[in-house]
Formats: structure tokens, sequence, C-alpha cells
């Protein structure tokens, strides 16, 4: 029996006229369609007039329904995933059915369509060569400060997702973190409202001291940039010593040689200056 196959579909983030005609046709050409919410996901499918079977696939039972999805597709059932909206596997529980699909040796493939962090880094006026996206911050507290500091030095564009009851909260710890960057806050995408509001951290948050956020919201924050970590690096190693910056590098493994070498390339001064400085500490 030949098996069956995954289709990944993207539906539309708001305007339905993002759909594809592909994604359109292979959710009426497969066996099964498995959604995010099969209430949400009927109004879509009523639109287009399609008929095919749901069933329900979400985070609270990603793991053993995949297991019986998988099943199926390995019985020679094909399956659509779609998820509330936009691109499944991306910030939602497809990354489950799709490692677990991978490893059982099932084709899996992706139809290309809305993803709601790229729509909003595109619009957002800042850097889009490089990103980073980050999803939601984690409810952990202790996660979401080791994400916040990982985050400190990061000189790609951030893209993360924010829900209207958290958003005043998060931008606090950004601007705590991360300063006082330029950001793009980006909501109703796609849509007849769509906006994209160009400020910075701080305006932002007075802007929401006095306004009650509303809607789902795509946040695009601006990297630090190269020359700023090098005058911050700079004023770190001011404030020690160059023998103790040589000691750094020895507590690291370095040898000797190496490591004079390698602070005299950070400090911009020779490897004889640095020499003569741990010859002296160790007279």
């Amino acid at each position: 029996m030949e098996q069956g196959k995954l289709y990944l579909c993207a539906t539309p983030i708001g305007n339905l006229e993002d759909i594809t005609y592909r994604v359109v046709r292979i959710l009426g050409e497969v066996d099964l369609i498995a959604a995010e919410d099969t209430r949400h996901s009927i109004k879509l499918l009523n639109h287009f007039n399609i008929k095919t079977p749901m069933t329900s696939y979400h985070e609270f039972n990603k793991i053993e329904k995949a297991k019986v999805l998988v099943d199926k597709m390995l019985n020679g059932v094909n399956i659509a995933l779609v998820t509330d909206a936009g691109t499944p596997g991306i910030s939602d529980p497809g990354e489950e059915l799709v490692r677990q699909a991978a490893a059982a040796g099932i084709e899996v493939t992706s139809l290309p369509g809305a993803v709601a962090c790229v729509t909003a880094l595109t619009i957002s006026g800042l850097s889009t060569r490089r990103f980073a996206f980050e999803a939601f911050l984690p409810t952990d507290k202790k996660d979401r400060v080791r994400i916040l500091e990982s985050l400190v030095d990061e000189t790609r564009t951030i893209v993360m997702y924010e829900a209207p009851h958290r958003l005043k909260k998060t931008l606090t710890l950004l601007e705590e973190y991360l300063g006082d960057r330029n950001i793009a806050i980006c909501k109703e995408l796609t849509k007849l409202h769509e906006n994209a509001f160009r400020t910075t951290i701080s305006k932002a948050i007075a802007h929401y001291d006095k306004n009650e956020p509303k809607g789902e919201f795509v946040l695009v924050i601006e990297g630090k940039s190269f020359s700023e970590i090098e005058s911050e690096n700079k004023a770190k190693l001011e404030e020690i010593s160059i023998y103790e910056h040589y000691q750094q590098y020895i507590a690291k493994g370095l040898d000797s040689k190496e490591a004079m070498k390698v602070v005299a390339k950070e400090r911009g001064i020779s490897k004889r200056d640095v020499y003569a400085e741990v010859l002296e500490n160790k007279e």
C-alpha cells in the first residue's frame, strides 16, 4: 500500500483572498484535514465550498493525536494540516506532527502562503536582510529572562508575537533589557485597518498607557548595531587592566602566547605592550 502524504496548508491571516489556488485544490483533494480549531476552519472551508472531513489537532492533543494521524498516513491517508491562520508549524502544534511524520518516513510538503511574522517584517520599515523570529515570549519567568538576555546583543531585526493583555508588560521588559530601540508594532495584518505603528519602545509604552491595546500584535524590533556593540565592548575593556584581560583568556584555556595575541587585537595595542604588562605583573 502506498503511504499517504502530509500537506502543510497556509491559510489567510485576515484577508480570505490571500489563500492560494493550490491550497484550495489540495484541501478539496485530501482525505482528511487536521485543523487547530475545527469551528474556526469550517468557516474557511464553507467559504470555498470544500467538503473534506476535518479532525481536531491542537496544542493539548498534539503528541497523541499526531501518532494517530501518522498511522493513518502510513495506511495511505492523505492529510492536510491547517492552523487558525497562517503557515502550520510556525509557532503552533504543527511542528510536532511534522516531526513525527518525518521520523516515520512520510513525505511532508509545505504549500506557501501567508505568515504574520514575514508580513509584519516587510512593512516595518526596519532592516529585512537578517532577522530573528522569537514567536511569543515564554510564560515561565526564568525562561523569559533567558530569552531576553540572549537578545541584548542581537544585531538582527527581532520579530515576536504578543497578545493585547500582555503587550504593555512585554514592551516594558523590552525597554529594560534592550534599551529604547526603534520598533514597529503591527496589527490587523492584511485586513482593512492594517496598521504598522512605527515608533520607539519608550514612546510605545507611553502610547499604550493611554490607549488600551486591542487585537493581536506582531512586534518588529531594531537589532543592535555592530558599532554600538564595539563601543560597549571597548568601554568594558577600559574597566579592567591589560593583565586582568590577559588572565581572563588564560582562565579559558588559551596558552600565554595566544592570550597575549587576542588581548592585543581586542585592545588595539601591540603584543609587545601586552607582554610588558604580563611580565611586570609576574615579577
